[in-house]
């Protein structure tokens, strides 16, 4: 090739690339200009919108001032009539009862009337539309657009505003108003956007409903839209703006480098921003992790990941300290796994079954037994729970585990320590069976003692035979009395099931009442029993029931043993609990009219081996207590009136007792 003809090349090239380069520079410059003033037509859109939003909204309140002062109908059409001079866009308000029935009306002074032709009557539906809108909103409400032909000839599209008016709760009339949209482009809008633009209302398919502004200037269109969402209806505001084509000015190289040059600068400290970013996330990271993994080898408990396949993924230092294997010798195996026991294989793969087809583990866990490297065996608590990861995807599961071997030890030695405690207990009660038996056969064995003395004094002095038949039968009966107390207290002490029978307080005072009549009669006391008619029976013990009564007359009366007591009067009662106390039982009082009790002898009445007698063992309450409270019931006491102590408790009623 001719070295002309490089050179030729050459230029031409370089040619070709200044004019490819102005070439896009026109472009540029052209897109540039257009861009800037679809911008503008997009700017002027948004305020021209936001002046009708504004505009409606005042006109809003205007409306409502109407009603402010709830005027009559005529001082309601002339302050309606001063609106309508104000506000061109406004051509007719009229105030409607809650049946949409007008009240009173006013037509704008500026245009002939706009129903004049077809009647008010013509847009009652529309009215009917935008009120109950209204009233569903409980606020202001438009209409859809409509068109209300006039006598000349044209015509205006309008749309019609209800205004609900509230009392109490409750819509006591309604303010209609009718707008021209034609009057609202003109009269809203800034005049500045009007002047170089054409404004209109179209609907959704580009209809225009109304128009107003400029005439079409220059041969290329540029079209801004912004919907103007009212309650009930949505216009669309459109501005068309027509313009020459973009010319070349003259400083768009620079602008064009300047432009590049910020961009390319702007690129770099964003990517050195960026760089930094990226740096101390990834510091961040890496202190997050080390954090992790120092927790992690901390954790006495152990841990380990398994995939949606079974495979361990992840195990941290204290489970493989548990196990025994190492880190490597569990990662990546399935089943079975190493620490499981043989024999116990087989389960253990169908319960991974289930756990890997989805179905969620106890929340508080459950027990197993692995197996150390070694081969002994230890029980573990296993807690398991999904594992997600960042996209909210499971992976597979986690899970923690226990050692259970310390815990299980530590319940051996509490079950060891419970049974010393308990041979312990029961030495203990051979003493207490001993100290009850002596207390219990004490007043049995003086009431022999003492029939056996009378019975001497009769064979003595030759008595009647009827009298020593008599007292070698209370010798009998206090015999066997002897014997059911020995065989209830050692069934007490023994704390077995005592046999409870169905009995009526009738027969339980009868059987103590000789005993007590022998006593009440030494010590010159005399014992009153009330008992509520129909009394129903209760479910007890009787033998040790008879025990805590004679127990409790025995105290009772021994308490007025005094000189300065010239009435000693012993009362027993007994009353059923109705269903508003304590339903189902039956309470029994013990009264005597002795000193009383003092608050200190009160906190330790019921001490076991506490007694305010000299030759008292301090058993005989304890006694008592435990008695009623193995029936369920309670013993207590309060003081009597005017003077003394009742001691009461409560017995179970036998289930199919009446009452």
């Amino acid at each position: 090739m001719p070295p002309g003809w490089r050179r030729w090349s050459l230029w031409l090239l370089l040619a070709a690339l200044v004019l490819a380069m102005l070439a896009i520079l026109v472009y540029l410059a052209g897109r540039y200009e257009a861009s800037q003033v679809q911008s503008r037509l997009e700017r002027d859109t948004a305020e021209a919108l936001g002046d009708i939003r504004s505009g409606l909204a005042r006109n809003i309140q205007s409306l409502q001032a109407l009603q402010a002062s709830r005027p009559s109908a005529a001082n309601w059409t002339e302050a309606a009539a001063d609106l309508l001079r104000e506000h061109r866009e406004f051509m007719r308000i009229e105030w409607r009862d809650p049946n949409l029935r007008v009240l009173a009306s006013a037509d704008t002074p500026y245009r002939v009337a706009l129903f004049s032709l077809n009647g008010r009557e013509s847009a009652q539906t529309d009215v009917g539309l935008a009120c109950a809108t209204a009233r569903r909103f409980s606020g202001p409400a438009y209409s859809t657009s409509y068109f209300v032909p006039r006598a000349d000839g044209l015509g205006l599209e309008v749309i019609e505003l209800c205004i609900p008016q509230m009392t109490a709760g409750h819509v006591s009339s309604y303010l209609v108003a009718t707008y021209a949209l034609q009057e609202i482009l003109s009269d809203l809008i800034s005049k500045q956007v009007a002047r170089s633009q054409e404004i209109s209302f179209t609907e959704a398919d580009g209809t225009r409903l109304a128009l107003h502004g400029a005439a079409r200037r220059g041969t290329r269109m540029f079209t801004a839209q912004q919907l103007l969402d009212l309650p009930g209806n949505t216009l669309v505001l459109r501005l068309d703006s027509w313009h020459s084509a973009p010319s070349l000015f003259p400083d768009v190289m620079s602008a064009l480098v300047t432009v590049l040059s910020i961009g390319l600068v702007t690129v770099l400290l964003m990517l050195a921003r960026d760089t930094r970013r990226r740096l101390a996330a990834e510091h961040d990271l890496a202190d997050a992790l080390a954090f992790r993994k120092a927790m992690e080898d901390s954790l006495v408990t152990g841990l380990r990941a398994r995939d949606l396949q079974g495979r361990i993924t992840y195990v941290n230092p204290a489970f493989c300290q548990m196990v025994g294997f190492g880190a490597d010798e569990l990662l990546g195996q399935s089943n079975p796994a190493p620490y499981w026991p043989p024999e116990l294989a087989g389960e253990y793969e169908q319960r991974q079954a289930i756990r890997l087809a989805g179905n969620m583990p106890p929340r508080e866990g459950f027990e197993s037994v692995f197996m150390r490297k070694d081969g002994t065996l230890f029980p573990v608590l296993v807690i398991e729970a999904p594992l997600i990861n960042a996209q909210g995807v499971q992976t597979g599961w986690m899970s923690a585990f226990l050692d259970m071997s310390e815990q299980r030890r530590i319940e051996e030695l509490s079950r060891a320590s419970q049974d010393r405690l308990q041979a312990t207990a029961r030495l203990a009660t051979v003493g207490e069976m001993a100290s009850l038996l002596s207390h219990e056969l004490n007043q049995p064995l003086a009431a022999i003692s003492s029939y056996a003395t009378g019975s001497l004094n009769l064979l003595r002095h030759g008595g009647a035979s009827a009298d020593l038949g008599m007292a070698l039968g209370r010798i009998a009966e206090q015999a066997e009395r002897a014997g059911k107390v020995i065989k209830s207290v050692h069934d007490f002490v023994r704390r077995r099931e005592h046999v409870r029978e169905a009995v009526s307080v009738r027969s339980l005072l009868d059987a103590i009442m000789p005993l007590v009549t022998l006593q009440a009669r030494k010590l010159g006391v005399r014992v009153l029993i009330e008992l509520e008619p129909g009394l129903p029976e209760v479910l007890c013990d009787r033998t040790m029931v008879e025990q805590v009564l004679l127990n409790l007359a025995r105290n009772g009366m021994q308490s007025m043993d005094r000189p300065d007591l010239r009435e000693r009067v012993l009362r027993i009662e007994a009353r059923h609990l109705g269903a508003g106390e304590q339903g189902g039982w039956l309470e029994l009082r013990v009264g005597d009219q002795g000193p009383g009790i003092s608050a200190e002898i009160a906190d330790r009445l019921f001490t076991p081996f506490f007694t305010t007698k000299p030759e008292g063992m301090g058993l005989g309450l304890s006694l008592c207590r435990t008695v009623i409270e193995q029936h369920g019931g309670k013993l207590g006491f309060e003081a009597g009136h005017p003077g003394g102590t009742i001691f009461n408790f409560t017995l179970p009623l036998q289930k199919n007792s009446p009452g």
